[in-house]
């Protein structure tokens, strides 16, 4: 089986220290099939901290991401030249929050070096980072309305051509569930999940499978084996797998149990991208 880990953070993301040259080492020693950088970039978050006003810094926890953007793809860039017929690498980036600056989120899609584009909601409008969240300060029907405000931003996500690939899709139950045992059933968002896969399926765009929630104590992957079936049912074709590791240790990091859910799934092919278009393995 040929795995791939497309969804991978080093020293360039906000949240990470690896070391940039040793994940990239690690990912060669792994014998990756295809493995994609992938830092993140905030696009409510590209300018430096004076451009925003003080109601905006309140929902914010990074600033400049511009930069970060440019440090992370520059190095990708001559790592790929430097491995070149080593290591199969992909020039990605995280793209956080593309619905709260879309000319921020063009401007990155333009970029020729970019090969691959995770479009992420990582904080709903009006709410800080999921992260950030107090959740077991919440009523459930709150934790309702923030839920079925995240998945309408991800189906409003879905309409757009601004990525590849959406992100860990019901990410926004991880820390519910890891810090507080709050287990929301999302099955009463299915309909407007099946929106949202409708329109990536139409539109060519594809869904990851994200098994940092395994190792991180959620249980599960983000979607779950659910979810990865009825994208395919509705006619999915593109998912990629990602460890979405923040440290040189998690590179890879049960892609091989993502990889089985997904040929659970009727998938009978990964993709990865080079140059914005999915190339596919067989799995």
């Amino acid at each position: 089986m040929n795995f791939i880990d497309c969804h991978t953070h080093t020293e360039f993301s906000m949240d990470s220290e690896a070391d940039i040259n040793k994940c990239v080492q690690r990912a060669a020693e792994l014998g990756l099939a295809a493995y994609a950088v992938t830092d993140h970039c905030e696009c409510n978050a590209w300018y430096t901290e004076e451009h925003y006003s003080d109601a905006e810094k309140a929902l914010l926890c990074t600033y400049n991401d511009a930069a970060c953007f440019e440090g992370s793809v520059a190095a990708v860039t001559e790592l790929k030249e430097k491995y070149a017929g080593k290591l199969n690498i992909v020039c990605g980036v995280e793209l956080g929050q593309i619905l709260l600056d879309t000319e921020v989120a063009r401007k990155v899609n333009s970029d020729p070096r970019l090969d691959f584009i995770i479009g992420s909601v990582h904080q709903v409008r009006g709410e800080k980072d999921f992260y950030f969240l107090e959740y077991d300060k919440m009523t459930m029907d709150e934790i309702y309305d923030l839920l079925e405000r995240y998945f309408t931003e991800v189906f409003e996500l879905s309409r757009t051509d601004l990525f590849d690939v959406v992100g860990h899709i019901t990410y926004s139950l991880r820390y519910m569930k890891q810090r507080h045992g709050i287990c929301p059933d999302i099955s009463r968002f299915d309909d407007i999940i099946a929106e949202t896969f409708r329109n990536l399926a139409r539109n060519g765009k594809g869904i990851e499978i994200n098994t940092s929630g395994i190792r991180q104590g959620f249980g599960n992957t983000f979607p779950d084996a659910k979810y990865v079936r009825l994208f395919r049912d509705l006619g999915g074709e593109i998912l990629s797998v990602g460890s979405d590791s923040h440290t040189v240790e998690d590179i890879g990091a049960n892609v091989r149990e993502g990889a089985e859910i997904a040929a659970g799934s009727g998938f009978t092919r990964l993709a990865y991208f080079k140059k914005r278009k999915p190339h596919f393995i067989e799995h």
